[in-house]
């Protein structure tokens, strides 16, 4: 049995997503004593990455959750007095609905395929027709069962290759990517479209057609520790709230950046590369002269719109789709701005779309020739930065922790302390909570909006290049009204996210229905499901479907805090991820928390430098908290490195 926890913190944050990491990493950094408790076995919540076996796992626990039995805890009743009320928590994560896996890879019998075996003992009942689809065989059955904590795999950390983009900067105005050696005395520019060496492909006689790679299940599970599967697909922009953040704070020490390679558009059933910096525009083949030239004027425009609202002010009760056409833009470049730059719906306003579309430009060039950014080994790598940041200024970290109940003063209405499940009372003066962690009772009154999720594992690219390191984006629009589109990122090997000769595939969309129905046709237009037979593999020019995973998760980041029944003043709920492609609302929502808590600090500054730290035990007496000086207790050897340790105590069983 472990020690147990200390019984007084200024914050106790419930849950390891996102903004509760930034809020932990804040509080700590401004002098707070903070306990960060989660009751899964893994960093993250909703913005957690996985290996594929610990995404498998995740999947086995989910589904046997509804028969798996309650673990007896501690009895809490005795704990809250006559002048206090409990308000208890939920004991099940229920923000992942609808999940449904499809294998089509082939299943050669090997000493590594258990995982599938014990997945796939139910056939579904999309597999029960006469004559079923090739896309829904070997399929999980698709009940809907609430999430239960998974066990997680801690990705192998294989040495990053070239193309990585440090934020590592003095001068935030000066940001530059870092360079890196490869080879004796070659050096390539961080950011490259070139193969993981770093160096240019031999481009091949387009008569010389190469066979097909067959990759089998097998193969995938023995190589599960390349893969780190995000649960949410989100890009880093290059000027955006979280990329601001991460080189203010420092924070960007304990991660490394890819800069995405590729804007892509789908048009006229084919998918194309979008021009969308000034030398792309002038080298593309795919627009006309007239066509560059409108473009343009019309993105110059953009880049400071507000200096003339002459030119939109008589159409901002229009959609931007409407508006587009006013501009004389051919309906090539009117598809190319709403759903490659803008990356907005048909629908959206002619303010909006100008906001994204400038939004979009601004970004360009500061890392790279497009706006995005992604994190080596998954998304799910920044909330473990800001607990890595939060650890080092003292914070405590405990997974497989539960919280039954929150202990409430009747007399102030304030939250007083938490009971764990080992039934320790824990008392505070903050507590921050993921909104997956209230009862039904708190969120009675709550509507929560749903995103549609799928992951592909397949063989190639949706667009063949000279490199076959690359990392896309693309805008699927839809094709009925009243629906959404589809964003398609589309992620290399050299991500660190996925094995060699293969690309990991998210799909992402707000729901109208299960996340297969609506995310299915998109799959089936952009690739074709695995064939054993070589025939079929030489004459397919789509990627090879290999693996599939669909499901619906909950977007709770639109709702208020009044939606919340019953919950006192010093109570604030964090929500989980949105539907957008960046951070900025968890970033946002983490500031907004920060200063009503704290209003006199400042909100995750630069760290202090080294000759202004007073460390315990030193004859100096220490300032007051949020003066020049600070103290640190037993600050780990591992701050200044690259990859600090985990920040997880040891205070498990």
């Amino acid at each position: 049995m472990a020690d147990q926890l200390p019984t007084e913190f200024d914050v106790v944050i419930i849950g390891t997503g996102l903004p509760e990491s930034i809020l932990a990493a804040a509080c700590s950094r401004s002098g707070q004593r903070v306990l960060h408790l989660d009751s899964r076995s893994y960093y993250g919540g909703n913005w957690a990455s996985f290996s594929f076996s610990g995404l498998l796992s995740w999947l086995k626990e989910y589904q046997q959750n509804s028969a798996i039995a309650e673990e007896s805890t501690a009895s809490w009743q005795g704990l809250i007095h006559e002048t206090e009320e409990a308000v208890t928590l939920r004991k099940k994560d229920e923000t992942i609905q609808h999940t449904e896996v499809f294998c089509y890879a082939s299943q050669d019998v090997d000493d590594g395929v258990e995982e599938m075996e014990a997945l796939q003992k139910s056939p579904s009942s999309a597999t029960s027709s006469a004559t079923p689809d090739p896309l829904h065989s070997a399929c999980l059955p698709g009940e809907t069962h609430s999430l239960h904590a998974a066990s997680y795999e801690t990705p192998a950390k294989d040495t990053p290759k070239s193309g990585e983009v440090s934020l590592e900067v003095t001068d935030v105005e000066d940001t530059l990517a870092k360079e890196e050696y490869c080879g004796d005395e070659t050096r390539t520019p961080a950011v490259s479209d070139g193969d993981e060496d770093g160096k240019k492909p031999v481009e091949k006689d387009s008569t010389d057609r190469p066979k097909r790679k067959k990759i089998t299940y097998s193969q995938i599970v023995k190589e599960s520790r390349r893969f780190n599967i995000d649960l949410v697909s989100k890009l880093l922009y290059s000027q955006g709230l979280l990329i601001d953040l991460l080189i203010k704070s420092n924070v960007s020490r304990y991660a490394e950046f890819k800069n995405v390679t590729r804007i892509l558009a789908f048009r006229e059933g084919k998918v194309e590369q979008v021009p969308c910096s000034r030398a792309d525009v002038f080298n593309s083949k795919e627009l006309t002269m007239v066509e560059k030239r409108i473009l343009m004027k019309f993105l110059t425009f953009c880049l400071d719109y507000e200096q003339h609202p002459d030119q939109y002010q008589a159409f901002v009760q229009c959609s931007f789709s409407e508006y587009l056409q006013t501009k004389k833009l051919t309906p090539n470049l009117q598809h190319f701005v709403l759903h490659s730059i803008a990356m907005t719906e048909s629908s959206c306003s002619t303010i909006d779309g100008l906001k994204a579309t400038k939004n979009f430009l601004r970004c360009l060039g500061r890392f790279g020739n497009t706006p995005f950014l992604f994190p080596l080994y998954g998304q799910g790598e920044i909330p473990q930065c800001f607990c890595r940041m939060c650890a080092v200024f003292g914070g405590i970290y405990c997974l497989r922790h539960k919280v039954q109940c929150l202990v409430v003063d009747k007399d102030s209405g304030k939250c007083k302390a938490i009971i764990d499940h080992l039934g320790q009372r824990i008392n505070a003066k903050y507590f921050i909570v993921e909104d997956s962690y209230l009862s039904e009772e708190t969120c009675s009154n709550v509507q929560y909006k749903q995103i549609s999720r799928a992951v592909l594992i397949t063989d190639q690219s949706i667009l063949k290049a000279d490199s076959d390191q690359q990392i896309s984006i693309l805008v699927v629009p839809p094709v009925e009204s009243g629906t959404c589109a589809v964003r398609v990122t589309e992620l290399c090997s050299s991500t660190m996210t996925c094995m060699k000769d293969t690309y990991l595939v998210h799909l992402t969309c707000s729901s109208s229905k299960t996340a297969r129905e609506d995310l299915e046709s998109v799959v089936k237009k952009l690739f074709t499901p695995y064939s054993e037979t070589e025939v079929d593999q030489e004459e397919c020019t789509k990627p090879r479907l290999l693996w599939a995973l669909y499901f619906n998760m909950r977007d709770s980041s639109g709702i208020s805090r009044s939606s919340y029944e019953g919950l006192p003043s010093n109570v604030y709920v964090c929500s989980g991820p949105d539907c957008a492609l960046g951070s900025e609302h968890a970033v946002k929502q983490a500031e907004t928390l920060f200063q009503e808590m704290f209003p006199n600090e400042e909100f995750c500054p630069p760290p202090p430098n080294p000759e202004d730290i007073i460390f315990d035990g030193d004859d100096k007496q220490p300032e007051a908290p949020g003066a020049n000086n600070i103290i640190m207790a037993k600050v780990d050897s591992s701050e200044g490195s690259k990859n600090p340790e985990s920040p997880e105590k040891q205070l498990q069983n």
